[in-house]
């Protein structure tokens, strides 16, 4: 039996991105599990637990979709390759049919950044400064990537005169900011007004488009400073489970969220 719907995700070969990828298709769906290995450039800030997560494979999340029953494949694309959403969409189609749901959860973060380089931020690491190099790469996946990303689902719907989608991105940091990760919360940032204009623009063909901002998760980056900084600070009252994120994901890309559009869903 053909799946109801198709969809893509970002990122999804761990954490909150393969989450969402079982989840969907646990819903219903089949799912392109779009990912990239890469560590995190070395420095003792980074949990070896989320390096080693960061370097998972694709293939082992899509093949534990298939064995539960599901239907999905793997490709592994950098998304900073411009030409890389056509190909993922030109997979997509041909493995599972036309994609109606796509999930922006990918990152290009590498580091923390600040305008004051060498403080330490509330968990305890000390934070570089602001550089051309981690501008490029963060934007160039989470900004630019994801509107591509957006820009092909919308063509290919427009082209078919489809008319139910979803569309919903990852983010985090907040309208004033997010000191010790500016330049991560400000790719996020442009990645939210990307979304919100595609909930508007294509709000008419049934398509919802909708921003995620999860809870300090724990995909392997976690530490005890973590635990004790969520428990104190005063906008942080958890530590979510991929899967709990995930199954919020799963909701707004189904049909009891058709009229939840522009809107930023904040979990705490």
């Amino acid at each position: 039996m053909s799946p109801r719907h198709v969809a893509i995700v970002t990122g999804a070969n761990h954490g909150i991105g393969a989450a969402a990828a079982e989840q969907l298709v646990a819903d219903g769906a089949a799912v392109l599990v779009a990912f990239l290995r890469g560590r995190v450039a070395e420095d003792t800030n980074t949990p070896e637990g989320y390096q080693r997560n960061r370097m998972s494979d694709g293939d082992d999340v899509a093949a534990r979709i298939i064995a539960a029953g599901g239907n999905a494949v793997a490709i592994e694309a950098d998304l900073l390759d411009p030409a890389t959403p056509a190909r993922l969409f030109d997979a997509a189609e041909d493995a599972l049919g036309p994609v109606d749901i796509l999930v922006n959860n990918a990152t290009g973060w590498a580091s923390g950044d600040s305008f004051t380089a060498g403080t330490v931020d509330p968990v305890g690491r000390t934070t570089p400064g602001v550089t051309a190099d981690l501008f490029d790469r963060t934007f160039g996946v989470d900004a630019r990537a994801g509107a591509l990303m957006i820009a092909e689902f919308s063509s290919r719907l427009v082209a078919r005169d489809g008319t139910w989608g979803r569309i919903v991105g990852r983010t985090s940091g907040g309208p004033l900011g997010f000191p010790s990760e500016v330049t991560y919360g400000a790719a996020k940032a442009a990645l939210e007004n990307y979304t919100m204009s595609a909930a508007l623009e294509l709000g008419r063909r049934g398509v919802t488009a909708n921003m995620i901002h999860p809870p300090i998760t724990d995909t392997g980056w976690v530490n005890d400073a973590v635990r004790q900084f969520a428990a104190t600070d005063s906008e942080h009252f958890h530590v979510a489970e991929p899967a709990e994120v995930g199954r919020v994901i799963g909701w707004l890309c189904g049909d009891d969220a058709r009229m939840v559009s522009g809107n930023i869903i904040r979990m705490r």
